[in-house]
């Protein structure tokens, strides 16, 4: 079992930063995709990025502008965002154990980030 407690939303305004992390619980993180999506009013909840053994990808949105890192010695993974944008305004989710870009074993409650212009 692993449970997920993401920290570091907020209000910013358009061009700001953001630093979102994802504390985990449980043995086996350091084996498990991990990963960020994000959800805005009125619209399906979708992949932001995702990191495991082989590396890092990212949605084409927020390629350039987000960095997901992990550290597996203090069970957590984090969501650098920068140059943030109106439309990035969503309520962000950790997940682990990923399967592909949309399958997840584990989601965190969430955590809100809100974009001004």
């Amino acid at each position: 079992q692993v449970q997920l407690v993401e920290s570091g939303g907020g209000l910013v305004q358009t061009g700001g930063s953001l630093r979102l992390s994802c504390a985990a619980s449980g043995r086996t993180f350091s084996s498990y995709a991990m990963g960020w999506f994000r959800q805005a009013p009125g619209k399906q909840r979708e992949f932001v990025a995702r990191i495991d053994r082989t590396g890092k990808s990212y949605a084409d949105s927020v390629k350039g502008r987000f960095t997901i890192s992990r550290d597996n010695a203090k069970n957590t993974v984090t969501l650098q965002m920068n140059s943030l944008k109106p439309e990035d305004t969503a309520l962000y989710y950790c997940a682990a154990n990923l399967v592909g870009y949309a399958v997840a074993g584990y989601w965190g409650q969430g955590t809100q980030v809100t974009v001004s212009s």
